[in-house]
């Protein structure tokens, strides 16, 4: 089955930058939706981020805490997705996931293990 690979977690202080990468094993995922997410300490997952197809093109959308700090990309030949994250704070601090969704009647979500991001002050 598919696995998400992810790295690139670790601790940084506020104001720094990590690039988060994510690495789809086990099978291809054609036309699938990459997003990031979040979880704190005691609180629910969010969502930061996604990158999808359309018949419009290839399209990014992001959480308001993360716009304008935070950018999305994708290498679909390989599987991969990248979440270069700026300007850190300490709310940042949290386990991130990547997720591959695959389009179809029932979508299917394939989430990494998780990496955790700390943001110290």
């Amino acid at each position: 089955q598919v696995q998400m690979v992810e790295s690139g977690g670790g601790v940084v202080q506020a104001g720094g930058s990590l690039r988060l990468s994510c690495v789809a094993s086990g099978r291809t995922l054609i036309n699938v939706d990459m997003g990031w997410y979040r979880q704190a300490p005691g609180k629910e997952r969010e969502f930061v981020a996604m990158t999808r197809w359309s018949l419009r093109g290839y399209n990014s959308e992001y959480a308001h805490s993360a716009k304008d700090r935070f950018t999305i990309s994708r290498d679909n030949a390989g599987n991969a997705a990248y979440l270069e994250m700026n300007s850190l704070k300490p709310g940042g601090t949290a386990v991130y996931y990547c997720d591959g969704r695959v389009a179809g009647p029932v979508p299917v979500d394939y989430w990494s293990q998780g990496t955790q991001v700390t943001v110290s002050s």
